[in-house]
């Protein structure tokens, strides 16, 4: 495969809000970026996709996880746990899009090995542009782990 026809980049978005999910759908329906975008609504469902359990027999493995904090059944903070203690999952980089700017989450968050942190813009621009440039950066610039 030549550098002109790169794979699309899979992205798992894990966000429990309805209205932040269609707000990062259509920001990374907006880049150039080719992609192909799976959506969980909590912890559970993150786990039982990476997984390939349940409902999600067979999913894809994700190039890179964009993960709220705050969600039933099993938050942000016990994914980023699991899958970062799990020899097949770790290598994938995770990014916390989240509205919490607390230093306790942001500082548990690095401790668990998140890849980044990211605040919820609450402007709407200002929410776009910040998933487009997260979208740009893994999907353009940075060098991702194979697909096992």
């Amino acid at each position: 495969m030549d550098a002109h026809s790169p794979s699309p980049v899979r992205i798992l978005v894990v966000d429990d809000d309805p209205g932040d999910v269609l707000m990062i759908e259509e920001a990374l329906a907006d880049s150039d970026v080719e992609k192909v975008i799976d959506v969980v609504g909590d912890g559970q469902e993150a786990m039982e996709f990476l997984r390939g359990e349940g409902r999600h027999l067979g999913a894809r493995r994700p190039d890179v996880i964009l993960l709220d904090l705050n969600m039933p059944r099993m938050d942000g903070r016990q994914v980023l746990g699991a899958v970062k203690r799990d020899e097949d999952l770790r290598t994938i980089p995770i990014v916390v899009l989240t509205t919490s700017n607390a230093d306790t989450d942001i500082l548990g968050s690095y401790t668990l090995q998140a890849n980044a942190y990211v605040t919820k813009p609450i402007d709407l621009d200002d929410f776009n542009d910040v998933v487009r440039r997260i979208d740009e950066f893994f999907g353009r610039v940075v060098v991702l782990p194979k697909r096992g």
